[in-house]
């Protein structure tokens, strides 16, 4: 195995067989891969005075064994909620990111007795260590048994599954579903304490919301019950960060209903924050030899057939609309006007690469259930770029898009990542030999780098291989990306050129992005910084509190001189000093300045931040040149 390479691709082949042979549906409670993923527990400084020691969790892909272990919590669970509840249908179980869950048609509403009930009897069945078996059988053998126990669900999910033989996973002499595994050998190797029944959700049968409305269990399983206690002081951590609640607490964003689910509206403290992001994202590109391009929101329908959207995506596009007798389509990805700005004008060999970049609003069809805040959302603005260039030039132009992600992620105070390099899938457009060395530039740009990446094979989209790269906030959460993809089918679809010394070429097509979107990048940092953004992009970023309103003046006078600067300054009136301080806590300002007759008097200002504590009595100068300092380092004041 290569240096700091890990292989993923036994753990993609375990994935894709989920419980039953099925796939998992979307539900009104899931947040799907887009949704945090669960990393390590937050160190001391990020928990504030819980003063936890730090423990480390595994993940799914980490560990094996707690895949094994995920997989058969489900399996026990069932069992047993069929021992309480025998009328109970059972569906699929699979493992997810931080647990299990099971779907059952259950005529009354479980409740939290229910639940302490149904753990209760997976104690029971976990004690009597019974052995799990794994049978081979016909097809009509699994239909017969199916329609000896009447379950109608298990018969769907047969017809479903296309390959042979059928496989079941019993429980002891008692209990078997149909499952393509893994489990542990034995109910008596689940630790009982390390598993914790969470909540009861909605979930319709096949995420059709003309089907049966099923009850859906989720549960989370460790190895240790140290690992479920830190996964619990985690999860406590994550709701007090949670981007929803501070949205609405610090004035940030709606989604309201009168608008749209699914649709942002900015407001002024939030859209002043994604301005400060976006400013910087278009400085640094131009920097790095990018040009910013603006396309339409709406092209004709024939671009998208082209693209091959209307064949591979359609059901993540919403319905055309007529425009004088032709049909428009509202644009799901902005790589297809990308490519019209490339082939405007013939491109030789010396023009490339050719980087265009730009911030596109996107709109995609997600069902209501699978919405969540900011994280998944149905218009969102991408942070796209495309990269046109010649072969030899794949290595550099990566590594530089690396370099790049690396500069911008750092800003915002992300330094630890985990990178994946997929590659060639079964089903593939493009030569081995294109693949092929395009692959080799991907890994070699990622040696080049020196990072650690984990290797999944056969885990490229059909057009190419990636990169992808998720991020691990303050408490340990990974979240998917940046994500740096090569095309060769994009180029083949739009008759892509490029004039050489011979003949005419076709470029290779690099997308990429770093954020992924700036909605849900946003949402990522209110959690990251539990809404107490550093102060470079602070919404307000100095309050001065007037103690009367004889000091009121002064304190106009000293916030029009910041703004002269730069500084997003403010002044806060009205109410006692000690609700101003509160309030000024409470909306997380970086910096605060009580302002009484002393500071008048004397033109200073007595100083408060909120991380470096009292900064004593400065002058106007004084506050402005630290202010900007803190700015320029991106450190704290």
């Amino acid at each position: 195995m290569r240096r700091g390479e890990c292989s993923c691709s036994q753990l993609r082949a375990i994935s894709s067989l989920a419980a039953g042979q099925e796939a998992i549906p979307k539900t009104e409670s899931e947040v799907d891969e887009e949704g945090p993923k669960t990393g390590t527990l937050p160190t001391n400084e990020s928990l504030g005075e819980q003063g936890q020691e730090l423990v480390v969790l595994p993940t799914n892909e980490s560990s094996e064994t707690l895949l094994r272990l995920r997989h058969t919590s489900a399996h026990v669970m069932a069992m047993a909620v069929q021992k309480v509840i025998p009328e109970a249908k059972v569906t699929i179980g699979p493992w997810i990111e931080k647990g299990f869950y099971y779907d059952f048609d259950i005529k009354e509403p479980l409740a939290e007795k229910d639940l302490k009930k149904i753990k209760k009897e997976m104690d029971r069945i976990i004690g009597r260590n019974l052995p799990l078996r794994r049978e081979e059988v016909s097809r009509e053998e699994a239909s017969r048994r199916i329609q000896a126990i009447n379950e109608p669900y298990k018969l769907e999910i047969l017809e479903s599954i296309k390959t042979e033989p059928i496989t079941i996973y019993h429980i002891g002499e008692e209990w078997w579903d149909l499952c393509a595994g893994p489990h542990v050998e034995r109910t008596g190797q689940l630790n009982r304490k390390a598993i914790e029944l969470e909540s009861v959700a909605g979930a319709y049968w096949r995420g059709d919301e003309k089907r049966q409305m099923l009850q859906r269990i989720y549960g989370t399983a460790w190895e240790t019950e140290e690992q479920l206690k830190a996964y619990q002081v985690q999860k406590v951590e994550a709701k007090r960060r949670d981007h929803r609640r501070l949205g609405q607490d610090l004035d940030l964003f709606s989604i309201q209903e009168d608008t749209g689910a699914g649709l942002v509206l900015w407001h002024p403290k939030g859209a002043l924050v994604r301005q400060l992001i976006e400013d910087y994202w278009k400085k640094i590109h131009l920097r790095k030899g990018y040009e910013l391009l603006y396309t339409p929101h709406v092209a004709k329908l024939d671009l998208w057939k082209t693209s091959g959207h209307i064949d591979f995506y359609k059901e993540n596009m919403f319905d055309q609309m007529d425009i004088e007798e032709e049909l428009y389509q509202l644009r799901p990805m902005n790589c297809p006007f990308h490519i019209q700005v490339y082939k405007h004008v013939p491109r030789s060999y010396r023009d490339l690469p050719i980087r265009y970049a730009e911030l596109g609003t996107v709109y995609r069809f997600e069902r209501s259930g699978a919405l969540h805040g900011l994280f998944r959302v149905r218009g969102f603005t991408q942070d796209d770029a495309h990269i046109f260039c010649l072969p030899d030039q794949i290595r550099s132009e990566i590594r530089g898009v690396l370099d790049l992600t690396e500069e911008v992620l750092t800003q915002f105070g992300f330094k630890r990542y985990e990178v994946n390099l997929s590659t060639k899938p079964e089903k593939a457009v493009g030569s081995d030999e294109i693949w092929s060395r395009a692959t080799t530039a991907l890994k070699q740009a990622l040696d080049d780098k020196g990072w650690d990446f984990c290797i999944d094979e056969g885990g490229g989209a059909f057009y190419g291989p990636k990169i992808d790269l998720k991020i691990e906030d303050a408490i340990g959460r990974k979240w998917q990306c940046s994500t740096i993809q090569v095309d060769f089918n994009l180029p083949e679809r739009f008759k892509l050129s490029y004039v050489d010394s011979e003949d005419k070429k076709q470029p290779i097509m690099i997308h990429r992005a770093i954020f992924g979107s700036v909605e849900r990048f946003f949402g990522i940092l209110i959690e990251n910084y539990a809404g107490d953004f550093p102060l470079w992009i602070a919404p307000v970023q100095a309050r001065l509190l007037p103690v009367t309103d004889t000091e009121v003046p002064y304190c106009k006078e000293v916030v029009a001189k910041l703004k002269e600067n730069d500084i997003r300054a403010e002044y806060a009136d009205g109410e006692r000093l000690a609700k101003l301080i509160r309030n000024a806590e409470t909306e997380k300002i970086p910096l605060m300045a009580v302002v009484g007759p002393k500071e008048v008097q004397s033109r200073t200002l007595t100083v408060r931040t909120r991380h470096g504590g009292e900064l004593g009595t400065l002058s106007i100068e004084e506050v402005i040149q630290k202010i900007e300092n803190s700015v320029a380092t991106r450190t704290l004041l």
